[in-house]
C-alpha cells in the first residue's frame, strides 16, 4: 500500500490532530473553545479553520491546483493575519503537518518505499507553506494600507476643520501654507 492510500485511511485521524497542532497555537481558553464548540455559528473561526485544512488535506493528496490551495488556505491566513501572530507564527501550523503525518505513520514510516514517498509529499507540504507566506503578507500589507488610508483622512479632515485646505477638488490633500 502507498503512502496515499495510507494517508486517505488515516485521514481523519490526522487531520484531527492537525486541528489540535493548530488550536494549540493560541491561548488555552481559546484553544479550549475550539476544540470543544463543534456548532459553525457559536465557534465560526474554528469551524473555518477545521473545515479549512480538510480541504487543503484533500488537495495536497490529489494534484495540488495552485488556485484551489489558494483558495482553501485564504480565509486561514486572513484569521492569522490580524490577529497578533507573527509571520512564521501564522504560517508554521503548515509545517506543524509533518509532525502531525510522522506522529501517525510511525510503523509505516519504517517501510523504506513509503519513507521516500513521504519525503517527496513533504514537499508539497513545503510549497503549500510558501504559499501561506505570500497570502499572509498580501493580508498584512492591505492592513497596512488601510490603516495609513484611515490615518490620512483623519489628518486631511482635522486640517480641513481648520480652515488649511483649500476647496479646490484634486486627487491629492492641498495644503495652504501656514
Amino acid at each position: 500500500m502507498g503512502l496515499k492510500k495510507i494517508l486517505e485511511k488515516k485521514k481523519s485521524a490526522i487531520i484531527k490532530d492537525w486541528f489540535k497542532a493548530v488550536a494549540a497555537t493560541y491561548a488555552p481558553d481559546t484553544a479550549d473553545f475550539f476544540k470543544r464548540q463543534k456548532d459553525p455559528f457559536a465557534n465560526p473561526v474554528g469551524n473555518t479553520i477545521f473545515n479549512g485544512l480538510k480541504k487543503l488535506f484533500d488537495e495536497l493528496l490529489l494534484q495540488m491546483n495552485h488556485e484551489e490551495i489558494k483558495s482553501c488556505l485564504d480565509p486561514l491566513i486572513r484569521i492569522r493575519a490580524v490577529q497578533d501572530f507573527s509571520p512564521s507564527e501564522a504560517t508554521s501550523f503548515i509545517l506543524s503537518l509533518k509532525k502531525v503525518i510522522i506522529a501517525n505513520l510511525q510503523k509505516e514510516l519504517r517501510d523504506i518505499q513509503i519513507l521516500n514517498e513521504f519525503l517527496q509529499f513533504e514537499l508539497k507540504i513545503d510549497t503549500l507553506s510558501l504559499i501561506a507566506f505570500d497570502i499572509y503578507v498580501k493580508c498584512r500589507e492591505k492592513i497596512y494600507e488601510l490603516k495609513v488610508t484611515t490615518e490620512r483622512n483623519k489628518i486631511y479632515s482635522a486640517f480641513a476643520r481648520a480652515g488649511l485646505i483649500d476647496d479646490a477638488p484634486v486627487n491629492e490633500p492641498n495644503l495652504k501654507a501656514l
